[in-house]
């Protein structure tokens, strides 16, 4: 249905009315109308009748059904897809820095290297000790086969070994935790030691992020929670006013057990980094298409109950209330659901009339008011 206002409406009923007063002489305004359902005796003599019910005038308009996809509207903000705060691993001093704050980093790329001579040293020991112990066990099994070396000798030397290669493991290992490498490629949002410096195990180092996709994470409300599914295309707008077009990539399976809301994500393209985490967003999502009117608010009523909706009037010129649903409310007015087919709705003098009334109908179109207006 048309948008148009109640007064603008009650203003057409009475052009149409005064063309009728011009033709007959008799005109009321639209919901103050009273006539006679009953004609009036033929003759004098006729016995006296009954005091026929008088009916009021309302103006009503046959709804125009378009298939409308309600928006969900949802509040959020950007956050990095990836983000992680590296810590020293272990204890030294910082003798090589690989991250600079605010450029990108590959991953697998050194972000801090620690002073540790002594450490390397003690690989390189663990080597040399392991490479003795395999020679010996290597020779002891050869004297072995040949009966030439106890069995309990041959089991020392294994033992040997295998000691040798677990002090290795061991001195690769505290290597390597000298060396902290970026887990992934992103930008370095921070870096908190200096070179030289001596940091205990533990200490943050850096922060990176890895900003493409960003991601806007949002809440959705259970009522509307049915209407979201992964996959599907969101509409996003940024509060520097950029409009960018995302992909749901997550909807939480549990309700916040304070606000029962459901957390969703989106992610958005954003190879250049242009867009940063932590910008609010406004996030549109469009259900499916249902049949729906786009009414002004003037004409919504409520029942006996205090329900909201309409009052229509059906082939039988009687006036009935309608509950409706509101399903989105804009500068252009209120789309609603749940009118049947085959009904008019009442917009003006829907408030004079009650269930079951018979009414007389000024019937108007949009097209009619429309033109009207013009």
């Amino acid at each position: 249905m048309s948008f148009f206002t109640a007064h603008r409406i009650t203003a057409v009923v009475v052009l149409v009315a005064a063309g009728a007063w011009v033709a007959t002489g008799k005109f009321s305004s639209v919901g103050s109308e009273e006539v006679h359902a009953a004609a009036a005796p033929d003759s004098a003599a006729a016995a006296p009748a009954e005091p026929a019910p008088l009916l009021r005038t309302v103006a009503a308009v046959k709804p125009e059904f378009t298939d409308f996809a309600r928006e969900i509207r949802l509040a959020g903000s950007t956050e990095a897809d990836k983000m992680v705060v590296l810590a020293a691993r272990s204890n030294g001093i910082v003798n090589q820095l690989g991250a600079v704050k605010g450029e990108g980093i590959e991953a697998g790329a050194i972000v801090m290297m620690l002073d540790g001579a002594e450490v390397v040293t003690a690989v390189e020991t663990a080597k040399v000790s392991l490479a003795q112990t395999a020679e010996q066990l290597r020779v002891g099994e050869a004297l072995y086969k040949k009966g030439s070396l106890p069995e309990l000798e041959l089991s020392n030397r294994r033992s040997a070994n295998a000691a040798a290669e677990s002090a290795l493991s061991q001195a690769k290992a505290a290597l390597d935790r000298l060396e902290l490498r970026a887990p992934f490629t992103g930008t370095v949002d921070s870096v908190d030691v200096e070179l030289g410096e001596w940091v205990l195990q533990g200490t943050p180092v850096a922060t990176i992020l890895s900003l493409d996709p960003i991601v806007i994470k949002a809440e959705v409300s259970e009522r509307d929670v049915g209407y979201v599914q992964v996959g599907s295309k969101a509409k996003v707008r940024l509060v520097n006013g950029t409009e960018m077009e995302g992909t749901i990539r997550h909807l939480a399976k549990q309700a916040s057990e304070k606000t029962r809301t459901f957390k969703v994500e989106v992610d958005l393209p954003n190879a250049d980094h242009a867009i940063p985490s932590g910008m609010t967003a406004e996030v549109s999502l469009l259900t499916a298409p249902q049949p729906a009117l786009r009414i002004p608010r003037s004409i919504i009523t409520l029942s006996d109950k205090g329900v909201i909706g309409l009052r229509v009037v059906g082939d039988d010129n009687k006036a009935a209330f309608v509950p409706v649903d509101v399903i989105d409310d804009g500068e252009q007015g209120l789309v609603v659901t749940g009118v049947p087919q085959g009904v008019r709705v009442i917009v003006a003098g829907q408030d004079l009339v009650k269930d079951g009334d018979e009414v007389v109908v000024s019937e108007l179109t949009p097209a009619q008011v429309i033109e009207a207006l013009k």
